[in-house]
């Protein structure tokens, strides 16, 4: 079972531990598609990782939040600007960037 949007904004920091949020992308899959969300410093802390099948998850990971930044009902802010940003790194082509490194080059924390 995976999350299936693990990003930091979907983690909360209780006094049990963390807990994660918005379920609505709860799949099941392999650990890779998960780990194609997070930061390379996160994905490297888990060993055994299928490393081809992580880059290919990534691929999808960018595709997918780039189709959700076009969605007519889409609130995040600065959406559109995003949008073209992982855009761009599609069209770029592998190595393929983490979101983290692409909400950096947007300037997002």
């Amino acid at each position: 079972m995976l999350h299936g949007e693990p990003h930091p904004g979907n983690v909360l920091n209780t006094k049990n531990g963390l807990l994660f949020i918005d379920l609505e992308t709860c799949c099941r899959g392999p650990v890779e598609f998960d780990l194609a969300h997070v930061p390379e410093e996160v994905s490297g802390r888990y060993p055994g990782v299928d490393q081809e099948l992580l880059r290919e998850c990534r691929i999808i990971v960018l595709a997918m939040v780039a189709a959700w930044r076009w969605d007519r009902g889409d609130h995040h802010p600065d959406g559109r600007r995003a949008g073209r940003e992982l855009l761009t790194a599609l069209r770029e082509g592998p190595p393929w960037p983490t979101l983290d490194v692409v909400w950096r080059r947007l300037g997002s924390p």
